[in-house]
């Protein structure tokens, strides 16, 4: 597959121009079905793409963090139990490889005239997605404390680790550091995140062979490794539901965590207002001498299932661009880093600016990228648990992941 974004990110996000405010959605029936993930912003476009909902359209949704698991047995029936699946860079990959979601170019010319070609992700030449908004992750942390020990914000992986010692050697904090290290998708992020901050990359040129099994690759997992002590004993559990309420508790002053969920963290409404005020962001750590930040950047769109009536798909379209409307941005505008023309930045929006200004790698958007982030999800635990050597575990995602992309046809 030929993926291409059709502008940059970077411009999309720091560019603001004037927009038009969309009108009523003149939709005359159908159902609209959304599946996606569950934080702020989605609720946003969701909330925005209901109010489209009449007498003769029907407009619901399932927000849940299992949305990658659940989208392509959800497509694939017929007709699809989802009429929109709202993607990320890699989820829509096992999308287009079984066929589950439609072109939207005459959708498009009929009705994304609000639409910048930045947001229309163009594969073999065909618009597949509408991208809305732009993700990453980056680095938390709290001013105060920071500010009150005499150390600067940090902005290499070996100062992260040296803040985070001296807080806990002077007993401060007894778990310093916080980062999504749970077991599975995430800590295979994790892993991602800093491998392509070395600038390496995690196949051999024009090929789907494993390239990780080398010096980079090891000083990644010792790297990961040196973070665990200074965070809590139960890293394992940690994803993004489970470590806000560690960081309001003021447990930490220093994390790696996701742009998408930065409005939660200092919102006016917070449970910890002071935490609030007090937290700030920044873009992701460098690593290891390199100059790029350890955090692949990501966008999140929609695509629309090719399961499912013409009437639906169409009223399903239109739904989603109001969902991406100038009023939902204007109500939400520090939701998330919007790829919507007339989004300007937002302070909760830093960490992710920072990462783009600093030159981030993207997510790689290939059709095997998948099967080694679940390898690494699988095979990464026992090295991080002092359980195997390191080399081992490279080894082990090697095995895992050349028998799953041999198994799909990626390598004879």
């Amino acid at each position: 597959m030929n993926f291409r974004i059709k502008a940059t990110i970077v411009s999309a996000a720091l560019t603001a121009s004037a927009g038009v405010a969309w009108a009523d959605c003149g939709i005359e029936s159908g159902s609209v079905r959304i599946l996606s993930n569950d934080f702020v912003a989605l609720h946003a476009v969701a909330d925005w793409a209901g109010k489209c909902a009449s007498d003769t359209v029907e407009v619901t949704r399932n927000q849940t963090e299992e949305h990658k698991n659940i989208q392509v047995p959800a497509l694939t029936t017929n007709p699809a139990s989802y009429t929109v699946a709202v993607v990320a860079t890699n989820s829509i990959v096992p999308l287009l490889n079984d066929g589950l979601i439609r072109p939207l170019d005459e959708y498009v010319e009929k009705w994304g005239d609000q639409l910048l070609d930045s947001q229309k992700i163009v594969v073999d030449g065909k618009i597949m997605a509408i991208a809305f908004m732009a993700n990453a992750q980056h680095l938390y942390y709290r001013k105060d404390i920071l500010e009150e020990n005499g150390i600067d914000v940090p902005a290499t992986y070996e100062e992260l680790l040296a803040a985070a010692d001296k807080l806990k050697s002077a007993g401060v904090m007894d778990a310093p550091l916080a980062s999504n290290f749970k077991p599975g998708w995430n800590v295979a992020a994790e892993f991602v995140n800093t491998y392509l901050a070395t600038g390496d990359n995690f196949f051999e040129p024009g090929s789907a062979k494993l390239a990780i099994q080398n010096e980079n690759g090891l000083a990644v997992l010792e790297n990961m490794k040196k973070m665990l002590d200074y965070m809590s004993a139960d890293w394992a559990t940690f994803d993004s539901n489970s470590t806000r309420p560690i960081w309001e508790a003021g447990e930490n002053a220093l994390a790696i965590g996701w742009g998408s969920r930065t409005s939660e963290m200092i919102a006016e409404d917070s449970p910890a207002p002071e935490i609030a005020k007090a937290t700030a962001f920044a873009a992701a750590p460098t690593f290891n001498g390199n100059s790029i930040p350890a955090a692949a950047l990501w966008w999140d769109g929609f695509t629309i299932a090719k399961n499912i009536s013409d009437e639906d798909a169409e009223a399903s379209f239109r739904a989603m661009m109001n969902g991406l409307s100038q009023d939902m941005l204007a109500e939400n505008a520090d939701a998330a880093v919007w790829l919507i023309d007339g989004y300007e930045p937002a302070p909760s929006a830093t960490g992710v600016i920072a990462n783009l200004q600093g030159g981030a790698r993207p997510y790689p958007m290939l059709p095997y990228m998948g099967l080694l982030h679940t390898a690494l999800g699988d095979n990464l635990a026992e090295f991080l648990q002092g359980k195997e050597s390191a080399e081992q575990a490279l080894a082990d995602v090697n095995a895992a992941y050349t028998t799953a992309a041999t198994e799909a046809g990626y390598l004879n």
